[in-house]
């Protein structure tokens, strides 16, 4: 766990006083579309009493019109006809959660972790699978109980989007997306929701990866024009990839038709689900899977040195104590260079870890105490990506919730009030994936204190942010120790 011994040089603040949108698990329930009509522990499925909902039957999924595709200007697109598409009918949902497709394998993936660059700057995803489910309406008379993800993107090492994704298999195999919840971030505040659709509301169910994948077959995981629109046509589905722990066979390779006319390359693996997007020059691609590429062996002494060091240099930067920052780089350094050597590091890992080294280096040698903790943050967030496949992702979970204080802290020494914004956002949402890890007395004084975060935050008070945010790293170290 992560202690911190940073202190707050406090300024005058002259920015102006911003309206902030809060958005996280607790407000949920309050913004759900009437169509989500009830929610429930993980696992259960079939009908719901009470909410006029039967058994489950194999539907005919209705289809946009020739006149819609028209009126949204996909007359020229390369849509598959009729004849290739495999989602106009759906096969009943009596075990919706219970998702077995290999290659969406929603219900097993706890956490993964996809790296890139989209618009030249660096890109990383986490996914994270949500300790509740969702029972949607789709159709009257039927509903169907979805698990949901969280996808949460970071565009520059800074939130950009966040979406609650609602999956349920059929009993063919077929797993169906039935809709999402998109939160769009600039500064930390949410921008826009555009994407956000709901089945029984907004449109049809959709299906994301049919139970027996063949060459030429099409599907729309998204099939609503003029709101969210996608078709995936299957071009393989025998390629080999390198994975994160070496060869993944039978590999699914799609091309996929946008809203917008353009065409990306996806890839679906065996145990990861949706592995690499290619579109325009931009490339998403998988970089850790947990329980895929977890190994049953303790983390080696090589990534808890870095980690530790990470926030050594993190707080030795703060108090402009550089001779020790110096030192912290030196063991870091030494340490990933030890744990190369021992090799077996999922490849995607590499370079984010690599570039976060030698940024920490330059800036702890230009004595830039701002940019000095910002490294040691990018640092930190690499060496718990590689610590993924050591510890349960609630742990890893854990110490993303307590670097995002951290930076909260740095940002508000900074007086980078459009980043303490972001890193606000960022902790409520971590909070959501780890508040089963809490009793509920300690779960209410975490909550407490987001909710002071986000007030001081609004208030611009920043030197508040920061002696609350160092509050919330005291909280979460004591119940653990308790």
């Amino acid at each position: 766990m992560f202690t911190s011994n940073v202190t707050f040089r406090g300024s005058d603040n002259a920015t102006k006083r911003r309206t902030i949108s809060r958005r996280g698990a607790l407000v949920i329930a309050s913004t759900l579309p009437l169509a989500l009509v009830a929610c429930t522990a993980p696992g259960v499925s079939g009908p719901v009493t009470g909410t006029g909902c039967g058994d489950s039957t194999e539907t005919e999924i209705a289809q946009p019109t020739a006149a819609q595709l028209e009126a949204a200007g996909f007359e020229s697109y390369p849509l598959a006809p009729d004849s290739d598409r495999v989602d106009l009918t759906a096969a009943a949902f009596s075990q919706s959660t219970e998702v077995t497709n290999p290659l969406f394998p929603i219900a097993e993936l706890e956490s993964a972790v996809l790296n890139g660059h989209v618009g030249g700057q660096a890109f990383r995803t986490e996914t994270t699978l949500m300790n509740q489910t969702s029972i949607i309406q789709w159709l009257p008379g039927q509903c169907v109980t979805t698990l949901t993800s969280q996808y949460a993107a970071y565009l520059d090492g800074r939130i950009e989007e966040v979406a609650l994704d609602h999956y349920a298999q059929a009993d063919d195999g077929s797993v169906w997306y039935l809709g999402e919840e998109v939160y769009n971030y600039k500064d930390g505040v949410i921008a826009e929701t555009a994407g956000t659709w709901l089945a029984g509301k907004d449109g049809p169910a959709a299906m994301i990866m049919p139970g027996e994948p063949e060459v030429g077959q099409a599907f729309r995981p998204e099939n609503i024009p003029g709101m969210v629109f996608e078709e995936v046509i299957v071009t393989s589905v025998d390629a080999v990839v390198e994975g994160p722990s070496g060869e993944v066979h039978d590999v699914l390779i799609a091309t996929e038709v946008h809203s917008d006319g353009s065409l990306s390359e996806k890839f679906f693996a065996p145990g990861y689900g949706e592995f690499s997007s290619t579109h325009e020059g931009d490339l998403e691609e998988m970089a850790i899977a947990v329980p895929t590429d977890s190994l049953p062996t303790p983390a080696p002494q090589t990534l808890t040195t870095m980690r530790d060091d990470a926030l050594a240099a993190f707080n030795a930067a703060g108090t402009d104590n550089w001779s020790e920052a110096t030192a912290a780089l030196e063991r870091v350094t030494a340490a990933w260079e030890a744990h190369k050597t021992a090799g077996g590091i999922p490849p995607r890992l590499v370079a984010p870890t690599d570039t976060a080294v030698a940024l920490l280096a330059e800036e702890i040698t230009s004595t830039n105490r701002h940019q000095a903790r910002d490294a040691a943050i990018e640092l930190l967030q690499a060496s718990l990506d590689l610590l993924l496949q050591f510890q349960a992702p609630a742990e890893i979970d854990l110490s993303r919730f307590q670097l995002w204080a951290h930076r909260a802290i740095a940002d508000s020494e900074a007086a980078n009030l459009g980043g303490v914004v972001g890193d606000v956002t960022v902790l409520e949402w971590i909070r959501d994936r780890i508040a089963p890890t809490f009793s509920p007395l300690d779960l209410t004084r975490i909550d407490l204190l987001l909710e002071e975060l986000r007030s001081t935050t609004s208030d611009g008070d920043l030197a508040a942010v920061a002696a609350t945010a160092a509050e919330l790293l005291r909280t979460v170290e004591a119940s653990r120790a308790a």
